[in-house]
């Protein structure tokens, strides 16, 4: 049973999603207008069902505006490219994401590409990866947004740790290491040909896992005290049914000194930052416009 301290991003992104709810109502009240979303989900991928279904839940528990768009699996990326022309131009609009991944068929990189950085809440556009690359205001993905702020609510001041990223994805790996350097960490970013993996990991102070590859970081990788983010969310045969683990053995990190869980640590986080960054652009837009 391990006896690091469990770093609960569900209450986290509760508490979070309560705060700008409220200022949803507060900005509502003063502007006369509120935070608009729009998702769009193109086939009928299971996974991306549940997601947008739990997106949309949440933009309208937190007072915004939720357009759904859902499409067929074979719609051509023409009229995509359209959709999303016309949701830039929506003054009700103050968010576009598209949800990955898409069919085949279709080319995500420039459907991106095609958003108005100002409304790419993912911030995948590669303007907004650019921004944050050199310290400028930018959209931040949600995940590596959610890792950062459980955190700094966890250690406070992280100038001077180091910290290990297995992964280098452009959704988490490369975005969070900006953000912890940006936050004054020192940052080695591990990845599938990375030397002596293991031991890169025994080096840090915060390790963050993000390569979708089930329990592959073991107890022994991580150094005792050390402060574990699994960003992993893997479904492995359990009997006669299946259940969620981590990219981190969970089970064998009793000597960290804390580690969010899986389920129940960084996906609530997801979501919450989802609506922070919706939050932030209708802010932005506001700001503009004053």
């Amino acid at each position: 049973m391990t006896q690091a301290q469990r770093i609960d991003g569900k209450a986290f992104a509760a508490g979070m999603t309560a705060r700008i709810a409220a200022e949803v109502t507060a900005l509502r009240d003063a502007a006369g207008v509120e935070p608009g979303l729009a998702v769009v989900l193109v086939g009928q991928d299971p996974a991306s069902q549940v997601y947008v279904g739990a997106k949309h839940r949440a933009t309208v528990a937190a007072g915004m505006r939720s357009f759904e768009h859902r499409l067929p699996a074979e719609t051509s990326q023409t009229v995509l490219l359209d959709l999303i022309g016309q949701l830039n131009a929506d003054p009700n609009v103050h968010g576009i994401l598209v949800q990955l991944p898409l069919p085949a068929h279709l080319d995500a990189s420039a459907l991106i590409a095609a958003i108005d950085p100002s409304k790419d809440v993912d911030g995948f556009h590669v303007i907004n990866a650019g921004r944050l690359a050199t310290g400028q205001d930018a959209m931040v993905p949600c995940t590596p947004l959610g890792c950062l702020f459980l955190l700094q609510d966890h250690l406070g001041d992280l100038s001077g740790l180091h910290a290990v990223i297995v992964g280098r994805s452009n959704i988490v790996g490369k975005p969070m290491a900006q953000l912890l350097l940006a936050a004054n960490c020192t940052v080695t970013i591990a990845h599938s040909k990375s030397r002596n993996l293991a031991a890169l990991c025994r080096t840090a102070d915060i390790l963050i896992a993000a390569v979708g590859r089930p329990e592959m970081v073991r107890g022994d990788w991580i150094k005792p005290g050390a402060t574990v983010i699994d960003v992993g969310i893997n479904r492995i045969p359990d009997g006669d049914g299946t259940r969620l683990v981590g990219d981190v053995a969970f089970a064998e990190a009793g000597h960290a000194g804390a580690i969010t869980p899986v389920p129940g640590g960084v996906g609530p986080m997801t979501i919450a930052c989802l609506l922070q960054n919706t939050l932030t652009a209708f802010r932005r837009k506001l700001a503009a416009e004053a």
